[in-house]
């Protein structure tokens, strides 16, 4: 057992991750307001980008605004495939760090070049070329990420997204929360782990996350190529136990994010029994397997989540003695547009 950031503080990746508590302090829920009337005008609202920028920022906040029954029309898909649709009538926000992702940049030239005129950006730099194709251009303040797997910078996107859907819906109380999430994920991203748990990790043929289409598992799959080296999977819901069980071996281990009571007997029989692998849960509760116990923040609890993933992936990589900072071919920006 140990706490986590302390012995790896010179990694960028790690501090980073500790300057996230902080960017959720100090997000301003306000900053959305201009946003509110044309995307209520649209009734419609797109989220678009690659990898990082949208998978959590995106997901999360659809699914919170579903459970909500708030009328809002939300979808999101990554920028080339978006190129595919009738975007005429939607509002559409276009996430990238760097403001130079090809395919969304693509896209908005498209909708631009066709008359678009809700077409929004979140960037980590001020006057990128996403920024310039846009109708309105907003930039995070959490600075630049240290390492090429993004954190700080998803969260704040995602804090964007969520208090967008918010503000739209008429929701008042998201500034209030911000606080008592903060301190959750700071306990998230340095309780210390059983020291076995990341052994068994560290040695697994595929590391696969199961839960919800809340971007949370899905993101940690992929932080879990780019931190670990590691192969790995998203199984929504309970694919799981849907067939792929059929090409797990014993030395896997699933990670199951918040997992469905009812289904844990079945996730028991089929995976701990039957293939012979570790199953382990992240919950505010405890479950049938061993769990990465975290605080409960309510219906912000994708976020908290999230982090106790990042703390997990860090920990492997540690054992693993790799530089998280420095993958061999992942790069900052995956496709950087050059027209």
């Amino acid at each position: 057992m140990q706490t986590n950031t302390a012995p790896y503080s010179q990694y960028g990746l790690v501090q980073d991750m500790c300057a996230v508590p902080d960017v959720i302090r100090n997000f301003d829920p306000t900053v959305v307001q201009s946003l509110v009337e044309p995307i209520k005008a649209a009734g419609k609202l797109f989220l678009t980008g690659e990898g990082s920028s949208r998978l959590f920022p995106g997901k999360a906040a659809i699914m919170h605004s579903r459970r909500q029954g708030w009328p809002l029309v939300l979808h999101t898909e990554a920028g080339r495939q978006s190129q595919e649709y009738p975007l005429a009538d939607w509002a559409v926000l276009g996430m990238s760090n760097s403001g130079r992702t090809a395919e969304v940049i693509r896209l908005f030239h498209m909708l631009k070049d066709g008359g678009h005129k809700r077409l929004f950006s979140l960037t980590a730099l001020a006057q990128s070329t996403l920024e310039g194709l846009a109708h309105q251009g907003f930039v995070l303040k959490c600075g630049k990420e240290g390492a090429v797997a993004a954190t700080k910078s998803v969260i704040e996107q995602a804090l964007f997204c969520r208090a967008l859907v918010e503000a739209v819906n008429g929701s008042t109380d998201f500034a209030s929360k911000l606080p008592k999430l903060a301190s959750a994920v700071e306990t998230a991203l340095t309780m210390p782990l059983d020291t076995e748990w990341i052994d068994k990790l560290a040695n697994a043929g595929t590391i696969y996350f199961a839960g919800r289409n809340d971007g949370v598992a899905e993101e940690l799959a992929l932080k879990t190529n780019e931190i670990t080296r590691k192969r790995s999977d998203f199984l929504e819901g309970t694919y799981a136990v849907h067939g792929i069980e059929e090409i797990m071996t014993a030395d896997d281990v699933v990670i199951w994010i918040d997992p469905y009571i009812e289904s844990e007997q079945k996730f028991h029989d089929c995976l701990v029994q039957g293939v012979g692998l570790t199953v382990i849960a992240v919950a505010t509760r405890p479950t049938k397997f061993p769990t990465i116990m975290i605080p409960d923040a309510g219906d912000l609890n994708s976020f908290v989540q999230l982090c106790a993933g990042w703390n997990i992936l860090v920990e492997i990589g540690m054992k693993l003695g790799i530089n998280v900072d420095k993958p061999q071919r992942a790069r900052k920006v995956g496709n950087e547009f050059t027209g």
